[in-house]
């Protein structure tokens, strides 16, 4: 069906309408054999709070950006290549439902749907999508992933020291490779992550030793071991934004 699609007109104008709703800031999508599987609102955990975006699932691609006019204007446009994704659910926890993380080499967060119907929905279309690429290309499931970060409102003291509290003087950072929220004194240093930036990036003390030894598996942290270590909250008081594709911290 995707092949059948792939060229015909209604597709190719459903993509220019997604292309004209991002404006000029936004990236060419119209690309032979590039085909628009579906689209919709998801909220995306960020670091501050949750927000809404709109994402459009291509057959080799998915796109997101920030909500300015629904089904007119969009901004922040990303990109994300469908072969370089893993999908794991997200097990039901008070007002977080329907969720699920989106996980690839640079970037990795959670998003959840309206309703446990459109989870499956997303999910199955997502998987069958990189299925699809990888039989075509031969290549293999992507085995690294970049750690999804601990929002902000789930640390009150540093997670590596238990001892430093956050204030507004003394403020959040995460690891690039954990993931968890820490302190300045036990972040200082830069290790590079080349799948992440071309530039060493912020990692907290407990990951540069083993990164420095070799150990690179050993602190990669997943959301759920990062969150058995903090305290659970609301939907209302964790975050997803996306200053946190340009935050240094």
């Amino acid at each position: 069906m995707v092949d059948r699609l792939a060229n015909s007109e209604a597709n190719t104008r459903r993509i220019s309408i997604v292309e004209n709703c991002f404006g000029a800031a936004g990236q060419p999508l119209t690309i032979p054999g590039r085909v628009l599987i579906g689209e919709g609102v998801l909220t995306k955990l960020c670091r501050k709070k949750p927000k809404a975006r709109q994402f459009f699932l291509f057959n080799d691609i998915l796109v997101y950006g920030n909500i300015v006019i629904q089904k007119k204007k969009y901004n922040k446009q990303h990109i994300i290549p469908l072969e370089n994704v893993t999908i794991d659910s997200i097990q039901d926890e008070g007002d977080l439902r329907n969720g699920w993380l989106i996980k690839t080499p640079t970037k990795s967060f959670a998003v959840y749907a309206a309703t446990a119907t459109e989870k499956s929905e997303w999910m199955n279309h997502i998987n069958k999508c990189v299925s699809d690429l990888l039989s075509k290309s031969g290549k293999t499931p992507s085995n690294e992933h970049a750690a999804v970060w601990v929002p902000d409102s789930e640390a009150t003291v540093c997670m590596r020291c238990q001892k430093a509290k956050f204030t507004p003087v003394n403020r959040r950072h995460h690891c690039r490779k954990c993931g968890f929220v820490v302190c300045g004194p036990c972040s200082e240093k830069r290790f590079l992550l080349p799948s992440q930036s071309s530039k060493p990036v912020r990692i907290c003390d407990f990951c540069y030793d083993l990164l420095s030894t070799g150990e690179m598996t050993a602190c990669q942290s997943t959301r759920s071991d990062s969150y058995s270590q903090s305290p659970k909250s609301s939907l209302n008081d964790v975050s997803d934004d996306d200053e946190d594709e340009d935050s240094s911290d």
